[in-house]
């Protein structure tokens, strides 16, 4: 028999590294991830190349107000990308202004500038968990920036830690869950405002053992669509 874990609420891409996410009713999954997923970055003055050299939004809280959007939605990983930066004027992603206003360099990776692996899930059952083991109002799932949002059919709490090891059909794609996601200061910054506020993080940490939700591969690529059942397989 077929087990039902639930189902897409949300699929997120985000085209420009630690920047706002978009929002999809269904994307494409390659090898690499959601089609146009973080394949482009911004590298920090005097790190090129060496350790971890992204400008994320551990250093510039403000990147999550910047919002790229594709020109070319139908060919992701072709397509120019424009960003439309807080104070509301848009540029493509290579303009000179931009690398100016931000005082980094941009680069394009096409196969995205993950930090571990090309999907990140979490539950919907797990926001609300951690939410209340904070004693705070529902965060937003964006404070974790997955590309999927899941709705689970059960009620137990924190379900994406039972399907480590497993395979999951979610419409065409097959993706293996590798392990549970390792947290960082990113998730202290609310995604709608920039600002920092600790209280989610210290329950991660406190009660999770500063992991939420999980990184998963690509064993199949395929189309995932909002709506589409998560199976396992």
């Amino acid at each position: 028999m077929t087990t039902v874990l639930g189902r897409v609420a949300v699929l997120y891409r985000y085209p420009v590294k630690s920047m706002a996410a978009e929002a999809l009713e269904a994307a494409d999954v390659s090898w690499h991830g959601l089609s146009g997923d973080r394949r482009w970055g911004f590298l920090r003055p005097g790190h090129p190349g060496a350790g971890f050299p992204w400008l994320t939004l551990r250093q510039n809280n403000q990147l999550s107000q910047y919002r790229p959007r594709l020109e070319s939605p139908e060919d992701p990983d072709r397509s120019k990308v424009l960003v439309c930066t807080p104070a509301g004027a848009e540029f493509e992603v290579t303009a000179p202004e931009l690398a100016e206003e931000l005082g980094a360099q941009v680069m394009k990776l096409d196969r995205g500038t993950f930090d571990s692996m090309p999907l990140s899930l979490v539950s919907t059952r797990t926001v609300a968990d951690i939410s209340a083991l904070a004693g705070s109002e529902p965060a937003d799932p964006l404070r974790f920036r997955p590309n999927l949002l899941i709705e689970p059919a059960g009620t137990e709490p924190f379900p994406e830690d039972g399907w480590v090891g497993r395979e999951l059909g979610i419409g065409e794609l097959v993706m293996r869950v590798d392990r549970r996601d390792k947290r960082c200061v990113i998730v202290n910054i609310d995604p709608r405002t920039g600002l920092r506020t600790p209280v989610v993080l210290k329950a991660v940490a406190r009660h999770r053992d500063m992991c939420l939700g999980v990184y998963g591969s690509v064993v199949t690529p395929g189309r995932v669509a909002v709506g589409d059942p998560v199976v396992l397989r």
